[in-house]
């Protein structure tokens, strides 16, 4: 059998911008036959159009600049759309119902004018709120242009750039996805001849500052959408002059983004415990995949995300970005490439966060074993070639009342012993009033080399009561941020492989999660012998 034909009342159902109209028509029958009939058309609601019954049509015009400007006046000025039927075949023609009455939009309608406020317009059967363009406006635009309807042909329209600034209200199908969801109504992002890779942004809140600044500042990339169901997050994230080419989808609907083949990747900002899902999805969609913060807690997880990717061949990177800094990498070729230091004896790394991350964030991004430890912990498999100690043991400490609630520590001190017999300290902690502490030191039979904090001043301070420069950690690795960023904009036009291999990965969630167990049981744990479940482990954060 083959597949059931979609009704018009399917598609008023499956889109809500969408409605079924009836239309009586005179009959000139003779006696005995109908002298009237009833004439169904689909029309979007918003703008007084029938529609096509075609899905791309439908998905054009939904996505389309002339759609947002109406949905947005009706908002302003507290219209409502018309109403139209919609309950489904089974409503008959006899039903006392007033098929045809005149649209609320018609009495009288309303026209932006250039620099001034809403003035009426006389009134019109049904024209929509903005004014209507010529037909042979929307045909098939030259290669490299958008073929969205705009009222301006030389700049973007000034609704168009501060489209964030009303929320739009619930979608009565709120839980169903779809391009047409009443929170994701936009114009059509613009991808124009040279303006590089098209992404895709997902999830805003946990993103690095210094990743923002990057994103915003590099030239080889457009940022096509942002899927964020908190909008004021984005506002306050992006500018309106930034977003004028960039669509705002609420999750549900981050099919539209993934089903965009000018969409090349796909950067995951989202919690750990939300992006694997995501990762997998925009794999399965043939993109390449950033994830800023970890794909996962979970080590199997996190392995099925880097199997997804081999078996689609797209680039998955992780956002381990220390590994970029500058003077790290300098310090890894002195200590890798070209064995200065000789064999090392001991490696110690302290890391004080300044400003201190919010309770929320910490709360989603999986504690300070996961948030801050981890990036050391990779550094230091990085310089010493191997992949875990053989022992760990952590102590810990939460000086903060709120972090105590949420059972994590603000304060850890981490010791390592690898198979080399080297030895690794790793001082970690929430708490830095004044500037970010950043420093790291190798320690080798032929010498010693130490990255210290970075003042541009070249003053360093002592006992003093005030700091005389202060550094955040978005300052102090916003090079890193960068290079890391521009290294998987190269991945994704196939000139390089990602830098972190699955198996780096693996083994540096596997080494936090030892770590945090250490601390939680109070004990050292034995990676020869124990497998660590990370899984277990992060159930025990509230």
């Amino acid at each position: 059998m083959g597949r059931k034909k979609k009704t018009l009342h399917d598609y008023a159902a499956e889109f809500s911008e969408l409605s079924v109209k009836r239309h009586l028509l005179e009959g000139g029958g003779s006696a005995g036959e109908a002298a009237a009939a009833v004439v169904e058309t689909l029309y979007c609601t918003s703008c007084q159009l029938p529609m096509r019954v075609r899905r791309d049509r439908i998905l054009e015009h939904l996505s389309s600049g002339r759609h947002y400007r109406n949905r947005r006046l009706l908002r302003q000025h507290g219209l409502r759309a018309p109403l139209l039927l919609s309950a489904g075949p089974d409503v008959g023609a006899g039903l006392p119902l007033q098929l045809d009455a005149p649209s609320p939009l018609s009495q009288p309608s309303f026209v932006l004018a250039a620099g001034a406020g809403p003035v009426p317009s006389s009134p019109s059967y049904p024209e929509p709120l903005a004014a209507r363009r010529p037909v042979a406006a929307s045909a098939a635009a030259p290669p490299g242009e958008d073929p969205t309807p705009s009222t301006s042909a030389s700049r973007p329209s000034a609704l168009a750039a501060f489209h964030l600034r009303i929320a739009p209200a619930p979608s009565k199908q709120a839980g169903q996805r779809g391009a047409a969801a009443e929170a994701s109504d936009g114009p059509a992002p613009v991808l124009r001849p040279g303006s590089g890779v098209g992404l895709a942004l997902f999830g805003v809140g946990l993103v690095n500052k210094a990743f923002f600044q990057s994103l915003m500042e590099e030239n080889g990339c457009c940022l096509l959408y942002v899927v964020e169901d908190q909008l004021e997050e984005v506002e306050r994230a992006f500018g309106a002059e930034f977003l004028a080419s960039t669509r705002v989808l609420r999750q549900r609907d981050a099919d539209v983004a993934l089903n965009d083949q000018r969409v090349s990747g796909a950067i995951i900002c989202s919690p750990p415990e939300e992006a694997s899902e995501i990762v997998i999805d925009a794999l399965r969609a043939g993109k390449g995949v950033f994830c800023e913060r970890l794909p996962s807690f979970d080590r199997q997880t996190a392995e099925a995300c880097f199997d997804e990717a081999d078996r689609c061949g797209r680039p998955l990177v992780c956002g381990f970005y220390k590994r970029f800094d500058p003077a790290l990498q300098f310090l890894y070729k002195k200590v890798r490439d070209s064995q200065a230091l000789g064999r090392i004896h001991r490696i110690s790394t302290i890391s004080s966060i300044y400003p201190a991350a919010s309770l929320s964030f910490l709360k989603t991004s999986g504690g300070i074993f996961y948030n801050a430890a981890v990036h050391d912990i990779d550094i230091i498999s990085l310089l010493l070639g191997e992949s875990a100690p053989d022992t760990i043991f952590s102590l810990g400490h939460a000086f903060c009342a709120d972090m105590a609630y949420l059972k994590d520590a603000d304060t850890v001190a981490v010791s390592m012993k690898f198979r080399s017999g080297a030895i690794v300290t790793l001082d970690v902690s929430q708490h830095c009033t004044k500037s970010c502490d950043q420093r790291l030191e190798v320690h080798g039979s032929q010498g010693t080399l130490r990255v210290d904090n970075q003042n541009p001043l070249g003053i360093t301070e002592h006992g003093t009561s005030v700091s005389i420069y202060s550094q955040t950690q978005a300052d102090r690795y916003r090079d890193a941020h960068r290079e890391l960023f521009r290294h998987f904009l190269r991945t994704l036009k196939g000139q390089e492989p990602p830098v972190i291999t699955k198996e780096q990965f693996l083994w540096t969630i596997q080494v936090a999660a030892a770590a945090e167990q250490s601390w939680r049981n109070g004990s050292a744990v034995d990676l020869r012998s124990e497998a660590i479940d990370s899984s277990v482990i992060k159930t025990e954060i509230m």
